[in-house]
């Protein structure tokens, strides 16, 4: 009659051969309510209804997926809303059970405070002095306010899953539980601080940032001096604004007093009545300073790889790098995740706490799936939210598994050599310029990087100097971040030259392993130089790439150029208007019209981030990353 299965979304439960959701609990609770409201039997105080009404929505809700066949099973059983099954992302059941208990820590915190600072019952306090002497209430009144206070500040990290912060609350909890029986017999405070330890203690297991025990150590030698300096300053100011005469031991307990957000033995006025509320004030900020080294999350790696590392990244793109930004993971920017087995990594970097990934993984396809599942406990540990930069269409649906959303960001433009002629009407732009720069004396010649003198490189670097104006390189993963490196020696290089024999622009190629291709890092050229020149580059560039057994370019990413050039709906075409009018400061338009000149093939790529609601912060980060937005100095240290 009843059966139970096992199964790795939940638990299945079947009466009489056939399966019970838990929104068919839910329409049962809402029809019996219903029912018992016509025969006018639903409860006077309306407690039992509102209770039914509560839990029958709850379940519905919670259980929603199910409603609709086309979207049955695609969703785990958890404590809240049931959450979409990711097969590459740890399943955790109560994830929402942080910022429940964050709440409820809050809730809990309001009210031992209001029981520490209110009255007892009497005749509690008079069958607790028959077991304890009246000295021990009042300690424990006096406990139960920085205990209170405490478990406020554990609040929001809590919020953030930060396993310390769970271990003090269990602390706290536990302990205001004992202090309410002890000052008071207050049984319903106490039931809630035990009620709610035991719960937290129950979905510990979602409480997944860890802390990083060098820093933990580093914290906890540090907290007791930042509280004792914090102490002995609050003294001083109250010593400072007492009457004269008054005695030390007054004011250290004047200065405990306030702390603990109590009246003392000195009575401020005038311009000096608020002294003791800002010593309060300036004691919970001493808490909330020690809090933050106590509670602060794993660090991800801050120095740069060296070394091993460098090489094992060089070798593994080299063996199968074939994606036209795999190369660009060679920057000397970016950090490294491997796969278990290292036959697979990915580069990233950590900004306004966003773990935001350079294109996609390099590595066999049978190795990505282990490395995505890496990333997800490396930075659920650290407490950080995934994104990832220029993901292209193929390893698209495995990203989704980890269940990340994509935000198309843009067209990558690749030209097919072999197809790449001058001749022909729509091209007559182009091949103009290329006669002009050519009658001038400019000539093209393609090299290997390593092949350059270092009076072609100095050249190189002249050009870039002036083009740039005095600002410094950008990019992050469509780009490298400097020509001058040993291990860029294979990349190719078009030097454009002028009739006297020096560098006036340059485009530089990087390689992609696995496929005839390259794609193009930089594009530079001195500002007084003719107009023209980069399309003279490009134009010769291509044909001797072509010589050269190349068979594909990747020029140009061009961002949102679909928005602009084909947009579908009403929204399409005013995200499109409102591109237009950036083009002054993100050149959007100008580099789509100039990779158009060349008739290239159009790859998306694309933006993937967890959250909606997080989409800002990850806009921001990668525009860090990128150099398109200024960080702060403060941030950048």
């Amino acid at each position: 009659m009843l059966r139970i299965e096992r199964h790795r979304l939940g638990p299945r439960v079947y009466v009489l051969g056939a399966r019970i959701h838990e929104w068919h609990l839910g329409f049962a609770l809402l029809l019996g309510l219903f029912t018992a409201a016509l025969a006018h039997r639903v409860d006077r105080d309306g407690h039992l209804a509102a209770g039914a009404l509560f839990g029958g929505v709850w379940l519905v809700a919670k259980d929603w997926r199910d409603l609709m066949p086309s979207r049955r099973d695609t969703a785990a059983w958890a404590l809240g809303l049931h959450i979409p099954f990711h097969p590459l992302r740890a399943l955790r059941r109560a994830a929402a059970l942080p910022k429940l208990a964050a709440l409820a820590a809050v809730l809990a915190g309001l009210v031992n405070l209001a029981s520490a600072v209110t009255p007892d019952i009497s005749w509690r306090d008079h069958l607790l002095l028959q077991v304890a002497p009246l000295a021990a209430l009042r300690i424990s009144h006096a406990i139960a306010v920085p205990a209170s206070l405490l478990l406020f500040v554990t609040a929001p990290y809590l919020w953030r899953r930060r396993q310390d912060a769970l271990r003090l609350a269990l602390v706290v909890l536990v302990g205001l539980g004992v202090l309410n029986l002890l000052k008071g017999l207050d049984l319903e405070e106490a039931g809630i601080s035990f009620a709610l330890a035991g719960l937290l203690w129950l979905g510990r297991s979602s409480f997944c940032v860890r802390h990083d025990p060098v820093s933990l150590r580093s914290a906890l030698k540090r907290v007791p001096l930042i509280a004792v300096t914090g102490v002995m300053l609050c003294g001083l100011a109250i010593w400072l604004a007492a009457p004269w005469g008054t005695s030390f031991w007054t004011v250290v307990q004047e200065t405990f007093d306030s702390l603990l957000w109590r009246g003392g033995p000195i009575h401020f006025h005038d311009d000096l009545a608020g002294v003791d509320e800002a010593v309060g004030v300036a004691g919970l900020l001493v808490l909330l300073w020690c809090a933050y080294l106590v509670f602060r999350p794993l660090a991800a790696p801050r120095a740069l790889p060296t070394g091993e590392t460098r090489h094992a990244v060089r070798e593994l793109v080299r063996r199968h790098g074939a994606d036209t930004l795999a190369y660009f993971k060679l920057r000397r920017d970016q950090h490294y995740l491997f796969s278990p087995d290292e036959r697979a990594f990915l580069g990233y970097r950590v900004e306004a706490g966003v773990l935001l990934v350079s294109s996609d993984p390099v590595g066999p396809d049978d190795a990505i799936p282990g490395l995505l599942s890496e990333l997800s406990g490396f930075a659920e540990a650290r407490g950080l939210h995934i994104a990832a930069m220029g993901v292209g269409e193929r390893l698209l649906p495995l990203w989704k598994q980890l269940g990340l959303r994509s935000l198309y960001l843009g067209d990558e433009a690749v030209v097919e050599t072999q197809a790449f002629s001058l001749e022909g009407r729509p091209i007559r732009k182009v091949r103009q310029s290329v006669t002009r720069l050519e009658k001038q004396g400019f000539r093209a010649t393609l090299h290997e990087l390593r092949d350059l003198t270092e009076a072609d490189l100095l050249g190189l670097e002249e050009v870039s100097s002036r083009w740039r104006g005095g600002t410094s390189e950008r990019g992050f993963a469509m780009s490298l971040d400097t020509l001058r490196r040993e291990d860029h020696g294979d990349s190719l290089v078009v030097l454009g030259r002028d009739a006297e024999g020096r560098i006036r622009g340059f485009l530089h190629f990087a390689p992609s392993y696995g496929r005839p291709a390259v794609s193009l890092s930089l594009m530079r050229r001195d500002p007084e130089t003719p107009n023209g020149l980069t399309e003279f580059l490009v134009a010769r560039g291509l044909e001797q790439l072509r010589e050269r057994g190349v068979e594909e370019a990747s020029l140009n990413f061009a961002a949102f150029a679909r928005f602009i050039h084909g947009p579908c709906g009403p929204l399409q075409r005013l995200l499109g208007r409102g591109l237009l009018l950036a083009d002054a400061f993100f050149q959007i338009e100008r580099l789509y019209r100039f990779n158009a000149k060349f008739f290239p093939r159009w790859e998306p790529r694309y933006l993937l981030f967890e959250r909606a609601l997080g989409l800002p912060r990850v806009g921001l980060a990668a525009m860090w990353a990128e150099g398109q937005l200024p960080k702060p100095r403060l941030l950048q240290r």
